[in-house]
């Protein structure tokens, strides 16, 4: 399976983006913003960190790049596209996903190992957890507090399409303690966590069993493995 981790100017995980996809067992396909072609991949990762433009609006400018029309028309095939932290504000600016997201309401950036519930395993990238399923990913954001009006948050709540929730603290003053959302049809997913930095023994958050440990995120990523392999 070929995975597509496209990068903005401004990306800093893309790297980590392709390892993880390349440890889940996939190839990664390193994909250009101003690209016109997705070079037949089967899924597609908008990593985090920050995009050219963001100083207007956190992915404003980069959901109009060339290689955002293309990731359209793929989601609209039913393409697998997973959006990361800079890369969740690419997908719902470019209307992919519901809501929005803002400045923090502390108004910081944080930095913290985050404790998440896994809220829904109907999708491409999260069928390889159990649904309350807790797991611990590092989270990094200074605009990740997730709004919407009351009537889209009854919609996202009443159609299960949250599909990760904040435990313990909310970093961000996310309305309904929202982490990650999907889309109807279950093929994008964008969530502010970073999942690609919890995927290697020795890199990740700590545990009980060890110090820098923990793999949770990995179940990210063979997750749409899985989804191929299943509709194979």
């Amino acid at each position: 399976m070929r995975i597509g981790v496209v990068t903005f100017p401004g990306s800093l995980d893309d790297r980590d983006a392709q390892r993880a996809v390349r440890l889940a067992g996939a190839e990664p396909v390193a994909l250009w913003h101003g690209d016109h072609d997705l070079h037949g991949v089967d899924a597609i990762v908008l990593p985090g960190g920050f995009s050219y433009g963001d100083y207007l609006r956190c992915g404003a400018i980069a959901a109009l790049s060339p290689i955002m029309r293309e990731v359209v028309d793929a989601a609209g095939r039913g393409v697998p596209v997973l959006g990361i932290c800079n890369g969740f504000q690419v997908l719902v600016e470019a209307h992919l996903l519901p809501g929005g997201l803002i400045r923090n309401d502390h108004g910081r950036f944080v930095c913290r190992d985050q404790r998440l519930r896994v809220e829904s395993t109907g999708t491409a990238w999260t069928s390889a957890f159990r649904e309350g399923q807790e797991i611990v990913v590092p989270l990094k954001n200074g605009e990740g507090g997730f709004i919407a009006d009351a009537e889209t948050l009854a919609r996202i709540e009443g159609e299960g399409q949250v599909v990760f929730r904040y435990l313990d603290v909310n970093p961000n003053g996310s309305l309904h303690d929202i982490a990650g959302l999907r889309n109807e049809r279950g093929n994008v997913v964008g969530l502010m966590p970073h999942p690609e930095h919890a995927v290697e023994p020795g890199f990740g958050p700590d545990t009980t069993a060890a110090m820098r440990s923990g793999t949770d995120g990995l179940a990210v990523f063979r997750s749409v493995l899985e989804h191929a392999l299943a509709r194979a």
